[in-house]
C-alpha cells in the first residue's frame, strides 16, 4: 500500500492543500509561463517543478549518487538534475508528478512536516510572485515561518538581530528585537528568504 500523508497532523493538511492549490495554478498556466524566469536564479517555472516534484521520481540512491557526483554539493546536484529532468519531461509530465502526489509522505531531511510545508510553500512563491499569481492563505505561510528555526534562517543567510517581524494579515511575531518591521506575512518570509522580484536565490 502506498504511504499518503498522515492527514490528522494539520501541516500535512497544509502541505496538501498547497501542492493542490498549486497543481490548479500551474494547469492553467500558458506555454510562454512554463519558460518564464522564476524568483530562483537561473531557473525557469518549469526546473521549479522540476526541483519540487524530484523526491517523488527519484528514489534515495539516485539521489545520494548524485549528490556524491557532485562532490557533496546539494544545489549543484539539484541544478543538474533540476534541467535533465526538463529536457527528458513535458510540462504536463512535470504537473501530473505534482498532480499525483498531493499526499505523498517526503520530508526533507531532518527538516521534518514543517519542512515540507515550507518547501512547496517557498518554491511555490519562486513561481507565483514571478508570474504574479495569488499568494497562499496567511495562516499557512505563517505555520511556515513559525516552523522555521535557527538552522533554516541560517540556511538562506537571514539575520534576525535586533528585529522583530509583524504580520499585518495573521496573527505572527518572529523575534523579538527593537526594530519592528510589519509586513503581510508572504511579504516576510519573502524577506527573510531573500527573494524578491528583482534579485532572489534558489
Amino acid at each position: 500500500m502506498t504511504r499518503q500523508l498522515d492527514l490528522s497532523d494539520p501541516l500535512a493538511r497544509e502541505t496538501a492543500a498547497e501542492r493542490g492549490r498549486l497543481a490548479d495554478l500551474y494547469a492553467d498556466l500558458r506555454p510562454d509561463h512554463w519558460s518564464a524566469p522564476s524568483l530562483c536564479a537561473g531557473w525557469r517555472v518549469r526546473e521549479v517543478l522540476a526541483h519540487v516534484t524530484m523526491p517523488y521520481r527519484h528514489g534515495t540512491v539516485r539521489v545520494l549518487r548524485g549528490i556524491a557526483a557532485a562532490r557533496g554539493d546539494f544545489n549543484r546536484f539539484a541544478d543538474r538534475i533540476a534541467r535533465e529532468d526538463t529536457a527528458r519531461l513535458t510540462d504536463a509530465e512535470l504537473l501530473g508528478a505534482l498532480r499525483d502526489n498531493v499526499e505523498h509522505p517526503w520530508r526533507p531531511p531532518g527538516g521534518g512536516q514543517a519542512g515540507a510545508l515550507s518547501h512547496d510553500v517557498i518554491h511555490g512563491l519562486d513561481v507565483t510572485e514571478a508570474l504574479g499569481l495569488p499568494r497562499p492563505p496567511a495562516d499557512r505561510v505563517r505555520d511556515v515561518l513559525l516552523g522555521a528555526g535557527p538552522r533554516a534562517l541560517a540556511y538562506f543567510g537571514a539575520d534576525l538581530t535586533g528585529v522583530r517581524l509583524v504580520a499585518t494579515d495573521t496573527d505572527l511575531t518572529v523575534g523579538d528585537g527593537p526594530t519592528v518591521v510589519e509586513l503581510p506575512a508572504t511579504d516576510l518570509l519573502l524577506r527573510v528568504t531573500g527573494r524578491s522580484r528583482e534579485t532572489a536565490s534558489g
